[in-house]
């Protein structure tokens, strides 16, 4: 294998795959970044089992042929590099030997022969979506999905996909996230549960344009196809939470309206005390126009007053915090609409215009300790 490429494109496309490589691993050929030159092109692969990154760059390929480096060495190597013309030469030793300008480098190789094949999948089911709609899809819910192990299935996101519709929900057991986007073109309806950690990497490598994305699905995995860069995930397999129940079961005694940012700030002013008492809660205590928000610990304690729209019953109802400020930080409407059903049972933030169902969040109130 010998070929001449630009030191930028490697850097960029070693940098995509690298996030790929297997960390923690019981098989070192996992740690690897295989590069395959032939016709015009440069192909890097990674994988960890679980998540693939495939990334094509061009490339003078004065000889075909195909080699596994050390991914971690590698990626820190190149990115140094990106200002040269770099040559990359396959010698008969498995050493792989990288020219640029007046220097060089070597790098030992792993065995070719032990690199796992990456499934790149030959599905023609596929719905396509833009970059920047799949982006935002994702950056809406995935900061509630579990982060314990107790209940694996809730590591994941459950993606729904319907005719042009498409709907992302996750769940760590104390609120639920369900987000929506239109989708550009689909030949498939299906659901699967797509891995936090592949999602992550998925709207890392997605850009903030409007250019299509296809996603393929299979039984086994999903694969998003940005044309020169491959991301192949393999699902989880279980029954997801029954959501459609959960949300059908959160009526409407108490709703109020009232103004994002100013819910934030109050909320981030209480929540100050909230972190450091142990009980961890900011009470809400809604009555006509207003609605109070106080914490408590054993240094002071913080009142908050903000307006509100009260359509029906008063209400004294905790929670955490947070949930709420993590919510608000991935919606951009200057007003919501907060329903309650009762003290002790989920509330849910929609937006105000109901013919608006971008998005939906539940979140389990706290038990208020007199």
């Amino acid at each position: 294998m010998q070929i001449i490429c630009e030191g930028l494109d490697l850097a960029d496309a070693v940098l995509k795959v690298s996030k790929a490589i297997a960390v923690k691993t019981t098989n070192p050929i996992l740690e690897g970044i295989k590069l395959v030159a032939e016709d015009d092109t440069l192909t890097l692969f990674s994988t960890d089992l679980e998540l693939s990154i495939e990334k094509k760059i061009k490339a003078e390929v004065k000889e075909e042929g195909s080699c596994v480096v050390p991914g971690k060495f590698f990626s820190e190597y190149v990115k140094k590099l990106t200002n040269d013309k770099i040559e990359l030469t396959l010698e008969q030793n498995n050493g792989l030997k990288i020219k640029y300008l007046d220097s060089e480098g070597y790098i030992q190789c792993f065995v070719e022969s032990e690199y796992p094949d990456i499934n790149l999948m030959d599905s023609k089911e596929y719905f396509g979506i833009s970059n920047i709609n799949l982006k935002d899809l994702i950056n809406s819910v995935i900061f509630s999905v579990a982060i314990d192990d107790s209940r694996p299935i809730l590591r994941g996101c459950l993606l729904e996909i319907n005719h042009d519709i498409i709907k992302a929900v996750t769940s760590d057991g104390y609120r639920l996230s369900l987000a929506k986007k239109p989708l550009t073109y689909s030949n498939v309806e299906t659901s699967c549960i797509v891995p936090d950690k592949s999602l992550r990497e998925i709207s890392k490598l997605l850009n903030d344009t409007d250019e299509q994305v296809n996603v393929y699905v299979n039984k086994n995995f999903l694969m998003v196809d940005q044309g020169d860069t491959k991301i192949i995930t393999r699902l989880l397999e279980g029954e997801f939470l029954n959501y459609k129940q959960i949300i059908m079961a959160s009526a409407k005694d108490t709703v109020i309206t009232v103004n994002k940012a100013q819910l934030v700030d109050a909320l981030e002013r209480a929540s100050l005390l909230s972190k450091i008492g142990q009980n961890n809660l900011v009470k809400f205590d809604i009555k006509e126009d207003t609605m109070l928000l106080t914490s408590n610990s054993d240094i002071g304690n913080i009142k908050e007053k903000i307006s509100v729209v009260l359509e029906g019953k008063d209400l004294l109802i905790a929670f955490n915090a947070r949930y709420f400020l993590e919510a608000f930080r991935v919606t951009t409407d200057e007003f919501v609409k907060i329903n309650f059903q009762g003290p002790t049972n989920p509330c849910t933030i929609t937006p105000v215009d109901s013919d608006n169902e971008q998005y939906l969040y539940l979140i389990l109130p706290v038990r208020m300790i007199n």
